[in-house]
């Protein structure tokens, strides 16, 4: 994986959220949110593993809907942030941290219903493992994203503390087939980068969203959307 040793620094944990998901941030973060809410449904007592979890926004948003979560990250500090978070929202008897690699999860085979993995793949070396693996650990369901070759971010992405894989449409085809998963849906967002939006106030932030959102409808726009949400089903 990409910038193992940036991303377990202790101080990167702590200003982790503030960065990203603060100020236009936030607008990422509820898209992001409601991507995995309405893969996900019904969630109730569903068994769910999340992998790189990092600071726990996802684990503990499900744990508090109902499902029984695990979230597997290689940071420590990552971690401990996710166990403090899922404590202050009164769903630690839910939800469970553990230090893993998602190139060898500790589980056995079809132990979950559901495998999430959001902000991964862009930094895989290897996709096809890494998907093959969840595959094993999963018996229904698995959603992921992804960022793509053709959109803005192709333009910044030497910028970055630790670059990004970008995927084309027909890259994930080819890792589905693989990988013998199907393909239940697939949605395409944010024309505007990322960085654009975490580097301005929220104020600013909402109007050039709702532009975005509304020049993203035309079906043209799909392949140089910033990111795609993929629902999967296994074979």
């Amino acid at each position: 994986m990409k910038g193992q040793e940036w991303y377990q620094a202790d101080d990167i944990a702590e200003e982790y959220d503030d960065k990203r998901f603060s100020r236009g941030g936030q607008l990422i973060d509820r898209r992001e949110k409601t991507a995995v809410l309405e893969a996900i449904t019904p969630l109730e007592d569903r068994s769910v593993l999340e992998i790189a979890c990092g600071t726990g926004r996802f684990t503990v948003m499900l744990a508090d809907r109902g499902a029984d979560v695990v979230g597997l990250d290689i940071s420590a500090a990552m971690l401990q942030r996710g166990r403090e978070k899922a404590q202050r929202a009164g769903v630690s008897d839910r939800l469970e941290f553990l230090r893993g690699d998602a190139g060898r999860l500790p589980f056995p085979d079809d132990h979950f219903d559901t495998v999430v993995a959001m902000r991964f793949f862009h930094l895989a070396d290897d996709p096809e493992a890494f998907l093959n693996e969840m595959r094993r650990v999963s018996r229904e369901q698995i959603v992921f994203d992804t960022f793509n070759r053709f959109s803005a971010r192709s333009v910044y992405n030497w910028a970055l503390p630790m670059g990004s894989r970008l995927y084309s449409k027909s890259e994930v085809a080819v890792l589905l087939a693989k990988t013998d998963l199907t393909l239940v849906d697939v949605e395409d967002d944010f024309l505007v980068p990322y960085g654009v939006y975490r580097s301005i106030p929220n104020a600013l932030a909402e109007p050039i969203r709702s532009i975005d959102r509304a020049v993203g409808r035309a079906p043209v726009t799909d392949h140089l959307a910033s990111v795609s949400y993929w629902n999967t089903r296994v074979r």
